[in-house]
């Protein structure tokens, strides 16, 4: 598998995926990507707080947390 971090994310172009909890904060956003160059994988943050950093994940991960909508 490739080192999802050592990939540069500068310019891509995220995608806001909404649902769940509505409590005071409102409704549970993040922000997803696919990582260029890598198959099957993603950068994924916090849509409230997008300069807190991204997290990585292969597509597999992510349909296996529940995310079937990638």
């Amino acid at each position: 598998m490739n080192d999802l971090y050592a990939r540069d994310l500068t310019g891509i172009a995220f995608t806001r995926m909404c649902g769940g909890n509505t409590g005071e904060e409102g409704e549970a956003c993040v922000e997803l990507a696919p990582i260029p160059g890598v198959d099957d994988a993603f950068a994924l943050r916090d849509s409230k707080n997008p300069d807190a950093g991204t997290l990585r994940f292969s597509g597999s991960e992510l349909r296996t947390a529940g995310m079937t909508t990638i």
